[in-house]
């Protein structure tokens, strides 16, 4: 089968491409650094099936950063049969810089403009046939987004590999042409793939290239020595990147006629004015999270109920009529978005809990049995698919503005507040992917090149909570909500979103003091042009996730579920006791007192009775987040049944309140117990990506700052919320420590100015 390679620069629809070629689903998102590891997939609609791959996106072929490294060598030593090069028609010249790169590799290759929508919509022209001509290459006009030109791109590239093809360059008439060509020669004879390519990068000094042509460098060495007093200085690197820009400039420029402009900012410019500001940019952001949150987890619609006092009795007499109500409009008042999908998807697995718990009676099916299929089985996995529209909701709305390019402005703006504490903006990139999952997010952080970077990201990334913590925080809040008037549970599972990225500055402040000491990599980063999100695109990420969702639900979490419904309902001596004879309840009693300081270990009698659940919850979520609520409904319905009536809704908020009444826990350990679970180490699926993504021997740091971090944030939230004045005490231990790392680093700049004063004497 013939293998095609897609590669481009980051943002030039390269992935939105290879989702229209294979119908794959990887994820399309408008920031650099999507696609990591290279995705493969296959199009069908050649005389035989070709085999696509997509590289990840990068700038030049340069050992720079990882994702260069992966393409470089993919194309290097896997040698596909054609490369298919796409370019964003809207920034041409700045893109051709890699192709003039791909150019010198003994590979065909098919150039992709790609956006040439755009390009028409604004009035530009290009030229395709005269761009041809010059370059050399076959060049086809296409619309990833809207599926124009793929076909006849395919084509041209399945014809392009049936010829074989050898590298050329536009360097051969810049200053280094002669070096390059007698090292081309030189590494020719020693039978070395690709000799042209390899001979501009020793011209260039590429460390890679050096490392593996030791006894070829002294040509370029020699070379150099003609170059002293020239601007460049001996800069090869530099020289060469000179001049590829005056070639592209001079002689494919003129296949781009730009139409006449009118005076004034584009709307996208007015939009960043706004968006981007220095000051307003990141309270917009939060603005922006808050109305998310809101309109995923709030109850009250743009808080109408609050404002103009909407009456709370909904009762019509009617209990069909009133059961639809309830889905809309409760005593909250108006429904959000977020909160309809929820009530609908409680409806449907209500119904079915009672259908399966009917029959089971009908069949005379034992005790034991009932427990396990209606309280173990399904009202564990219930009590998470419960959740599933309203988390699909909230990735629908962070997709969305990571779609219309936002996200990308606004790693834009946190990097200035970033690389205060030690952090770039391309950091917060896997930071906002966690939102969704954390597992593509420690992939993601390859991307950073700085390894000290990477190995604090990713000890942070657990910090943003991902979906699979949501439903935590949607059923705490709720329940809070519930229980005391004037709480919006939105507006909780926002403060606590903004808390853990909170932990997470912080927590990269202190480690960049500490044991994580380095300067902060530059970050550059081009902005895309706002758009309107493609819904084929949302579908299939919402799709993607669907999936891992109800895969998870029925293969983890079932089997979670029927583990605890076991221990919670036998003895040691393998009897179905009660749930205070249990097997759970002497594990999660011996290790109670562990989590004391955090407000859910011992305190009120009802708490040393039975505050051992909700340490049974958080081991379970160690597992998979998602556990965290089935636990609640197993371990409710064992202590006094309420959870697994007719009737009662699987939302997870029910059990939340059952247990603070039976157990006695406050409202203030229940927000301790979410932070821990926030905070601690991720379930075993993110843990084993973020051990793979960690330099050896660094997990075993990582695993005991996630343990630490959470223990001791928790035992704090629990104690400030519980006694306010601590709060003091708290920021006072908090302004000593900065001050600490502010003399301390104040000691070592004027220690370093002394030597260098003393150097120069």
């Amino acid at each position: 089968m013939l293998k095609f390679a897609l590669a481009g620069n980051p943002n030039c629809g390269k992935t939105t491409l290879f989702n229209a070629l294979t119908g794959s689903t990887a994820h399309v998102g408008n920031w650099p650094g999507v696609t990591v590891d290279k995705r493969e997939g296959v199009y069908k609609k050649l005389s035989e099936p070709v085999a696509v791959v997509d590289l990840p996106g990068i700038y030049s072929l340069s050992p720079y950063t990882p994702e260069e490294v992966i393409s470089r060598n993919f194309i290097l030593d896997e040698k596909p049969d054609c490369v298919i090069n796409i370019v964003d028609a809207t920034n041409l010249e700045r893109n051709l810089y890699l192709t003039t790169q791909i150019m010198e590799i003994d590979v065909p290759v098919v150039l992709a403009l790609n956006m040439i929508d755009v390009v028409k919509k604004s009035g530009d022209k290009i030229d395709a046939a005269t761009l041809e001509k010059k370059i050399g290459l076959p060049v086809v006009q296409i619309s990833a987004l809207k599926d124009e030109g793929i076909d006849e791109l395919m084509q041209r590239a399945y014809e392009a590999a049936q010829e074989k093809r050898s590298g050329s360059t536009v360097l051969e008439s810049s200053p280094l042409a002669h070096v390059i060509d007698d090292v081309k020669i030189a590494l020719r004879c020693k039978g070395v793939d690709n000799p042209l390519f390899h001979a501009v990068k020793l011209a260039e000094g590429d460390e890679i290239e050096v490392a593996a042509h030791p006894d070829t460098v002294g040509m370029v060495d020699e070379f150099k020595k003609q170059f002293k007093d020239s601007v460049f200085e001996g800069d090869f690197e530099a020289l060469v990147a000179d001049a590829r820009y005056k070639y592209i400039s001079a002689n494919f420029s003129a296949a781009f006629v730009r139409a006449p402009r009118k005076e004034g900012l584009t709307k996208s410019d007015k939009a960043d004015r706004v968006l981007t500001h220095r000051i307003w940019g990141i309270p917009l952001f939060l603005v922006i999270l808050l109305a998310v949150f809101h309109l995923t987890f709030g109850e009250d619609l743009l808080y109408l109920n609050a404002i103009f006092g909407f009456a709370n009795d909904v009762s019509t007499g009617n209990a069909v009529l009133d059961a639809f109500v309830a889905v809309f409009y409760s005593s909250a008042g108006v429904s959000t978005p977020g909160a309809i999908l929820f009530n609908l998807m409680g409806f449907c697995t209500d119904q079915i809990g009672g259908l399966i718990g009917r029959g089971m009676e009908a069949t005379g099916a034992a005790p034991w049995a009932q427990g396990l299929v209606n309280d173990g089985i399904w009202g564990g996995v219930a009590s998470v698919l419960s959740f599933v529209p309203q988390i699909l909701f909230l990735f629908l709305l962070i997709s969305i503005l990571e779609d219309s390019g936002y996200m990308a402005r606004v790693a834009f703006i946190l990097d200035r507040a970033f690389r205060k504490f030690g952090l770039s903006g391309r950091a917060f990139i896997p930071m906002i992917m966690s939102f969704g999952c954390s597992v593509p997010a420690a992939i993601n952080t390859r991307t950073l090149a700085d390894e000290k970077e990477r190995v604090m990201t990713n000890r942070v990334i657990p910090f943003f909570t991902c979906g699979a913590k949501a439903p935590i925080l949607a059923a705490v809040c709720g329940a809070i909500a519930s229980r005391y008037t004037g709480v919006d549970a939105g507006l909780l599972v926002f403060l606590l979103y903004v808390f853990g990225m909170a932990m997470a500055v912080l927590m990269v402040a202190l480690m960049r003091q500490t044991s994580m000491r380095g300067d902060v990599a530059p970050f550059i980063m081009e902005l895309p042009a706002y758009h309107a999100p493609q819904l084929r695109n949302l579908m299939v990420h919402l799709w993607d996730k669907l999936k891992h969702y109800v895969k998870k639900a029925f293969t983890v979490i079932l089997a979670s579920c029927i583990v605890i419904w076991f221990l919670s309902n036998f003895s040691w001596e393998w009897k179905m006791v009660g749930m205070e004879e249990s097997i759970l309840h002497d594990i999660g009693s011996f290790f109670q007192w562990i989590c004391t300081p955090m407000g859910f270990g011992y305190g009120t009698a009802k708490l040393n009775q039975f505050g051992w659940v909700f340490v049974v919850a958080a081991v379970t979520g160690l597992i998979a987040k998602e556990n965290v609520i089935a636990t609640f409904f197993i371990l409710a319905q064992a202590l006094g049944g309420l959870a697994g009536a007719e009737g009662q809704s699987d939302d997870g908020i029910a059990e939340v309140l059952f247990l603070m009444e039976q157990t006695g826990i406050t409202w203030q350990a229940l927000i301790s117990f979410t932070v821990f679970n926030m905070l601690t180490v991720p379930c075993f699926a993110a843990a084993a990506t973020v051990r793979g993504e960690l330099p050896k021997g660094k997990f075993k740091y990582t695993l005991a700052f996630w343990l630490l971090t959470s223990y001791i944030a928790s035992s704090l939230v629990f104690v400030v919320l519980s006694w306010w004045w601590t709060a003091f005490i708290v920021a006072a231990a908090i302004a000593l420590v900065v001050l600490y790392f502010v003399f301390r680093n104040k000691g070592k700049i004027d220690l370093g100015r002394k030597k260098n004063k003393a150097a120069r004497q």
